[in-house]
């Protein structure tokens, strides 16, 4: 209870501007992500591999835009303007595609403002990072705290999203989210702080700030990626398996998906109150390893019941992941806080693309079972990966 408290006192008004900005950001990219694949589908007409090629494309183009506005952010200019800038690209993407229908406009034109668009998250966490900082506030919670709002808005922004689609159109939906998106760029404008850079120290040699050169920080990378593989071959595989193969009702995947995002907050909010107690490296190994025993149990506990009960372990391993993986690649690369911020993103948009190959692949050729298999060996391999990241 003292924790509570204590950070409510710490809420200003910029803190909490910051958490309202995280929230709507992160409902108006859980309105449009979940019903992609069915738009360019039923509105495009797009067939299941020009489908697949956008996602592909989407990552790749995401992974190059955003590391190229991070070393800039991390080096010149002024990140909240930046922010503002990537928030105009997201409300010009979602215009786009809320009165576009032209495949080849929106693998284009569509991708080059999601690219810049999505980069708009991962400078917010690098700006709360630098303002929490500079005002000497505890890091780790308040990031913990911003992260759990981007859980709330998946817990929110899916059933919405589906309810808007199916109900009133695209057209609808994704002009919605453009009309959030500018809300959230009126707050940037008028609330969000510019944060002075601290410079490095002359005396600090190179490979103490980290980046890539750092072996730690490409361990992480690889370690983070594969996490994310994991996450994202589930959560592709999931339905279909459910359905197609354990004869479940369909909507199930609906609520286990629901469930999870639910269970994150809370596990992402304990992970920062206690992750001065145990360490960055003691937390994330403890996740990885929820996430070894959710995969395994998915192999092996296949009722309604069961599936539910494993996705307090599947909390667990993203909750964590997913608030003190980030301040972990921020640490290991200290004074670049946008490069670290998007080089975890990117790690997430990597997965994303290894987990369709894979999924792809292993399920064509030996069925959805056999996926949960290679999931559970892959976050084995994982778990020995992270633990070899040193703590900082």
């Amino acid at each position: 209870m003292l924790w509570i408290m204590t950070m409510g006192r710490r809420l200003n008004g910029v803190y909490a501007a910051f958490m309202l900005v995280a929230f709507m950001m992160g409902v108006a990219g859980a309105l449009q992500a979940p019903t992609l694949s069915l738009f360019l589908s039923r509105e495009v007409g797009a067939q299941p591999f020009w489908v697949g090629l956008f996602y592909t494309v989407n990552a790749i183009a995401g992974i190059g835009v955003s590391l190229g506005l991070a070393k800039r952010s991390d080096s010149q200019g002024d990140r909240r303007k930046l922010i503002m800038f990537c928030c105009l690209m997201a409300i010009g993407n979602a215009l786009l595609f809320a009165f576009n229908r032209h495949y080849l406009t929106l693998i284009t034109c569509g991708v080059l403002l999601a690219s810049l668009a999505n980069t708009a998250m991962p400078q917010l966490f690098a700006l709360a990072r630098e303002y929490a900082d500079n005002s000497a506030r505890e890091v780790v919670m308040f990031s913990s705290v911003m992260r759990a709002q981007l859980s709330l808005a998946w817990v929110i922004g899916p059933p919405l999203a589906f309810m808007l689609a199916l109900n009133y159109g695209f057209t609808a939906m994704f002009s919605i989210a453009a009309g959030i998106f500018a809300i959230s760029l009126v707050l940037i404008a008028l609330i969000l702080p510019s944060v002075a850079r601290v410079a490095q120290s002359v005396d600090v040699p190179l490979e103490q700030t980290g980046g890539w050169q750092d072996k730690n920080v490409r361990m992480l990378f690889i370690a983070s990626t594969l996490m994310w593989t994991c996450n994202t071959m589930y959560i592709i595989d999931m339905p279909l398996w459910i359905s197609q193969d354990l004869g479940l009702p369909d909507k199930l995947a609906g609520i286990l998906m629901g469930t999870a995002a639910g269970l994150e907050i809370p596990a992402m909010i304990l992970a920062g109150y206690y992750v001065k107690r145990f360490g960055k490296r003691r937390m994330m190994i403890a996740a990885v390893a929820a996430g070894v025993l959710f995969y395994l149990g998915l192999i092996f506990f296949h009722s309604r019941t069961a599936l539910l009960i494993l996705q307090l372990f599947n909390a667990v391993f993203i909750g964590i992941v997913a608030g003190i993986g980030m301040l972990w690649f921020q640490d290991l690369m200290p004074g670049r806080a946008g490069s670290a911020t998007t080089l975890f993103t990117n790690s997430i948009s990597t997965g994303v693309i290894l987990a369709g190959v894979i999924q792809g692949a292993v399920a064509q050729s030996y069925g959805h079972f056999a996926v949960y298999w290679v999931i559970a060996a892959i976050s084995v391999v994982t778990l020995v990966m992270t633990g070899r990241v040193k703590d900082v």
